[in-house]
């Protein structure tokens, strides 16, 4: 963690390579979504998946995040593991493509053993959230492995 006054940047086993983070985000269970619309943070839990370079869930049309991401898209999705964690700095996009839907209900419902099918996520608000900056560390070298990605 240069700079954080731990150690220095040519110390512990150094950055780790975006595999690592790739490998996290497919694998990690449930996702942690931050969203500012209106007014306070909003911090909440979602089923979601790691696809075609984007972290994809999705939420009720009138919800708190549905409504926050109509107004700033911007949002935080982490990985629900805090000892290997993932963190991705982007932006939400509206999936609204039957096309796409239907390729989020079927890597959703293949993911967590479901069978909601595409009806069920079309009439919810979809989400794609492509990366701008992810932030990975493992806990197991804290000071060391701190790692930061950014995409154009």
């Amino acid at each position: 963690m240069p700079g954080y006054g731990i150690v220095a940047a040519d110390e512990g086993r150094g950055l780790l390579p975006w595999s690592w983070a790739e490998e996290r985000l497919v694998r990690s269970r449930e996702f942690w979504v931050a969203t500012v619309g209106g007014g306070s943070p909003h911090l909440t839990p979602v089923w979601g998946v790691w696809r075609d370079g984007a972290v994809w869930f999705s939420c009720s049309p009138g919800g708190r995040k549905a409504r926050d991401l109509a107004v700033n898209p911007a949002c935080t999705v982490a990985t629900a593991d805090p000892h290997e964690p993932v963190v991705v700095e982007g932006r939400a996009d509206a999936v609204g493509d039957p096309s796409a839907v239907a390729a989020f209900a079927a890597w959703a419902d293949e993911k967590y053993a479901t069978s909601y099918g595409v009806e069920f996520y079309a009439a919810n608000a979809c989400f794609r959230v492509g990366p701008v900056r992810v932030i990975g560390l493992d806990d197991a070298d804290f000071t060391g492995t701190p790692t930061r990605w950014v995409f154009d």
